[in-house]
């Protein structure tokens, strides 16, 4: 069975803190009965907030949590104190989650950076003591402001994912074949369409000690862009991606007609993924002899850079992460 530990979008009732009841208390003393109003103010509840936290990659650890609510300001009192301020509600998010109305879609903000805080829903206001409201003519007024309500909205958490390389072809193009090479990731592999259901992320080491992570997009049908197979998805997942490797099997009845339908249902899904760097990957190349792979060589897309790779040989993937890490750094 496929790991469920990929969770990309969940539906949370959020709700901000009521905003502590101002004082209406009148000060006396043995020395004075009459001292006047010294109601204090009441405490800020306290706001809902999301925390980008880099060492998160899914939205798992949200998945069965369904209420997140904020505390409440503390009531002001005598003396003119203030009451205590609401403690926050601070939920820690993988990097590239963003918040979006669950019925209408419209966006309210993304947390991109680790450490970044994005307040989706502020605590209500505390309300002012008595004291505010003493005048030459009203000297000991016996009321004080009540709190301001908290906010509460249903909210979805979206996942987008950031990663350098986004792995994207048909299903059973060999995706999540190279990503086990290449990484550590452990995805599904077998030989029938839509093995992988979830996306996969893996840490490609690279030279020097240094790295890149790809992602694994669940196959693309013709149609994916209108909802079809998959469909949008994980067409988002790809958004993040700084550049994108097209895998289509050398076996395939034509690569650049595949190449082009790739393409357009990127294009009808976000015209400006066509900005993204790209490049091809020729997969399965072990099935074929030499001579076969040159005539091949003919019949691939010009002006964008191919590799010809086997990941069960493992023939070429040193090639393969070095124009990877050309293109990422160019």
């Amino acid at each position: 069975m496929e790991s469920e530990n990929f969770i990309d979008y969940v539906k949370i009732f959020f709700r901000s803190g009521k905003g502590g009841a101002g004082s209406a208390h009148l000060q006396r003393t043995a020395q004075d009965p009459k001292a006047g109003p010294d109601g204090g103010d009441g405490g800020k509840g306290g706001d809902v907030i999301l925390k980008g936290n880099r060492n998160l990659w899914t939205l798992l650890h949200l998945r069965y949590t369904k209420h997140i609510i904020a505390e409440d300001g503390g009531k002001g009192s005598s003396n003119q104190c203030f009451g205590k301020s609401g403690k926050n509600a601070v939920v820690e998010v993988p990097l590239g989650t963003v918040v979006k109305h669950p019925e209408t879609g419209e966006f309210i903000g993304e947390v991109i950076e680790d450490g970044q805080e994005l307040v989706i829903l502020k605590g209500g206001r505390g309300g002012l003591g008595n004291v505010h409201f003493k005048s030459a003519t009203h000297q000991t007024p016996r009321f004080a402001q009540p709190g301001e309500e908290g906010r509460e909205e249903w909210l979805a958490l979206e996942l987008k994912i950031l990663a350098d390389v986004g792995l994207v072809g048909f299903p059973n193009a060999g995706k999540s074949t190279l990503i086990s090479v290449l990484s550590n990731a452990k995805p599904k592999i077998a030989d029938y369409p839509f093995t992988t259901l979830r996306p996969n992320l893996g840490m490609v080491a690279y030279r020097d000690y240094q790295s890149f992570v790809v992602a694994d997009i669940p196959g693309i049908i013709e149609g994916a862009s209108e909802g079809k197979g998959l469909g949008l998805r994980f067409l988002r997942h790809i958004e993040r991606n700084a550049l994108l490797l097209f895998m289509i099997p050398c076996n395939s009845e034509s690569i650049k007609k595949e190449y082009n339908i790739l393409l357009h249902e990127l294009k009808a899904y976000n015209p400006e993924l066509m900005d993204k760097k790209r490049m091809i990957a020729i997969t399965k190349c072990d099935l074929l002899t030499e001579k076969e792979l040159k005539a091949l060589s003919k019949k691939v897309p010009e002006k964008i850079s191919v590799l010809y790779i086997s990941s069960i040989l493992q023939q070429n993937l040193q090639q393969l992460k070095d124009e990877i890490w050309k293109q990422l750094n160019n």
